[in-house]
Formats: C-alpha cells, structure tokens, sequence
C-alpha cells in the first residue's frame, strides 16, 4: 500500500473509530438524559403475572417482589397496587404472593408482563382519590406547565415535584396525607412532561434547568396568597427544589425541603442509569462527557445548591442504602454536616423514590412531625 494511501485509511479508521464511541457516549447518556415520564427506567426488573385469585395475586420471585410495603405493578394497559407478602397462601418456590389491593384499570391475566412502580394512583386527584382540584396552567419560561392544585385553609402551600421516570401521578401517594393536614397542594408538571413545553434541546438535564419551573410554580403560589412554600421533591425533583432554595428570587418564602432520594451527584446517577442499560464500565465516563457537552450540565451547581454551609432551611431527607440510582451516602454526610437543620429519615428495602412505599406509616409519621412547627 502507498503511504499516502495507508494513511488515508488510517484517518478514515480514526474517524470511525472516534465517531463510533461518541455514538456509544450519547446512547450511554440517553439513559438518563431522555427519561421518559411513565416509562420504566434501565435496571427495573420485568415480572410475569402467575395467577390471580380473590385478594392476591402471584408473581415472579425476585429481590424487587420481595420487597416489604405497598407499590404499584404495571404493565402494557394494566395498573394494580399491590401490598404485603402472603407467606400463609400456597405457592411454588420461584414464586411470591402478595395482597392485590386493586386493579386500577386493565386486567391481570396468567403471563402478563409487569414491573414495579412507586406510583400506586392512576388518574388526577379527582377521579384517583375523590378530592376536588383544579387544573392550572402555570406560566413559565418555555411556556405554560400543568399543575393539579388541591385547596387547603393553611397559608403555607406544599409544592410536589416528581422525579426521573415519573408523572404527576407518583405524588398522589402523600396526597391524601397532605390533605388531612389541610395544606393546599400545587402537584407540577414541567418541562418535558405530558401536557408540558418540550425542553429546547429535547433532552432532560436532571434539575440543572428544570428547577426555573419549579421557580415559576413558587411565583405562581406567592400570586394566589401562598405566604410560604415547603417543597416536597423526589429524585431529581428534589435536585429541583435544592436549587430552587439556593437560586430562586423568591426563596425567602420557601420554610422547608423535603428531599426523597435526592439525586445530590448527577455524574453519579447518570453512571448508573447507563450501567443498568448495559453499558460497559470503561464506556461510563464518555456517558458523563457526553451528557455534558449535550446539555452544558456541570456538576459544581449542584454540589453548590447542596453545600451544607449554603443551606437555609429545615430539610427532612427520606433516603436509604438500596437506592442504586442516588447515593445514600451523600445524604448521610449532608446531615451529619448540618444536624441542626437536615434531618434524615432512613429508609432500607427500597429501591429510588420509593421511600414511601417501602413503610407508608413511618414515612408519614416523620413527614408529620417535620411539617407541624412549619405550618
């Protein structure tokens, strides 16, 4: 071969070389940066439905089925919740049965496909839990972001803010919670959500941008009479609310965080999110690099929004060790360095923003007693 040719098909090799692992990069990345709401994120186990009979209902055996609590269980056109192991009802050995609470639309047929979700209402406020609500449009940036509002008497409003992989469904869990404590609750939906503006770039930037909605939904509460704001996020909802507390004009009004599995390393929860598609460990930092160069996400706004020295406001955590998406740890040290304001509520056997469902009673119980001098 004639040098001037060996080199061009070096080149050419190069470039392909090169071009395939940027290819791979940005498929890594997709895993977190093109989330979509309601859809199952990477690493969530697919079950099979056994068998069905009055009260419960009989599934594949695994780490997620075995799970103490209450979830949903979901798949194509069916939703049901599902709650505590029946170890008394016979079963086969590479099975599990648990109470079946309700099917919420759909049908649980032998074989049907599911997965386990945290969200365990199908609907808005209304038709899931019988409580009267509004539809909003809120203005924002972008454009105008639905919110469901349920009123309340207190002059302290509760704003909810969803996380990766969910809708405005996922916080009706604490709904009816909230609503015997009479606060009004705003439950916002933002950029990249159904019904809500497309973010510019078509890509998700894990609260890093997503949080200037959640600055317009504190605007729109402090314009209908909210004399303050607790927020209550999940995931990288509650990196929302982080930033919010740190950058927003009006976080003078904000009296509390409530931070449910926080994704306080966005490095950190994209790796794993690209790991749990498959993608292999020497591939991981190209995720990172390509997130970065799609989105322009870097890491040193949030490591500032959640500086314990920078922190103003009472904030209850609800994390714990089985979270594989959000570190535990980083909770941990964000409380140990600032006890007199960060509490956490540590919560084991419970995948991301599950925190809730693994033991419903203790988690309200704590949220109770966090809200009340807030009220």
């Amino acid at each position: 071969m004639r040098p001037v040719t060996a080199t061009a098909a070096a080149v050419t090799t190069l470039i392909g070389v090169g071009a395939a692992v940027i290819a791979a990069g940005r498929y890594a990345s997709d895993a977190a940066l093109k989330a979509t709401p309601g859809r199952p994120l990477p690493g969530d186990p697919r079950l099979t439905v056994h068998s069905t009979a009055a009260g419960h209902v009989t599934l594949t055996r695994s780490l997620a089925t075995q799970r103490p609590g209450r979830y949903g269980i979901e798949g194509e056109d069916v939703h049901a919740v599902i709650g505590a192991i029946l170890d008394e009802v016979p079963r086969r050995a590479d099975t599990v049965v648990r109470r079946l609470e309700r099917v919420s639309h759909g049908s649980l047929e032998p074989g049907t496909k599911v997965r386990l979700t945290p969200r365990v209402h199908d609907g808005d406020p209304s038709s899931a839990l019988g409580l009267d609500h509004k539809d909003l449009d809120i203005p924002g940036e972008l454009g105008t972001l639905p919110a469901w509002f349920v009123p309340g008497p207190r002059g302290t409003w509760v704003i909810t803010v969803h996380g990766l992989g969910a809708t405005r469904e996922h916080p009706l869990n604490l709904l009816p919670f909230l609503h015997t404590l009479r606060f009004p609750v705003l439950n916002l939906g933002y950029r990249g959500d159904p019904g809500a503006p497309p973010p510019p770039d078509g890509l998700g930037h894990l609260g890093d941008s997503e949080w200037r909605d959640l600055d317009a939904a504190i605007r729109y509460a402090v314009s209908q009479g909210a004399e303050r704001v607790i927020v209550h996020g999940w995931s990288t909802g509650a990196s929302m609310a982080l930033h919010a507390a740190a950058n927003s004009a009006l976080r003078g009004r904000i009296r509390g965080l409530v931070l449910d599995s926080p994704v306080l390393d966005w490095e950190a929860t994209l790796r794993s999110l690209a790991a749990a598609r498959g993608t292999p460990a020497p591939l991981l930092p190209l995720a990172v690099r390509a997130a970065q160069g799609r989105t322009g996400l870097h890491g040193d706004r949030l490591l500032e929004a959640a500086d314990p020295k920078a922190m103003r406001v009472p904030t209850l955590i609800f994390h714990g060790p089985d979270d594989a998406l959000a570190s535990w740890q980083l909770s941990r040290e964000l409380a140990a360095r600032r006890p007199e304001l960060v509490s956490l509520h540590t919560v084991r056997n419970a995948p991301h923003a599950a925190m809730w469902n693994a033991d419903p009673e203790r988690y309200e119980e704590a949220l109770r007693r966090f809200l009340t001098p807030l009220m």
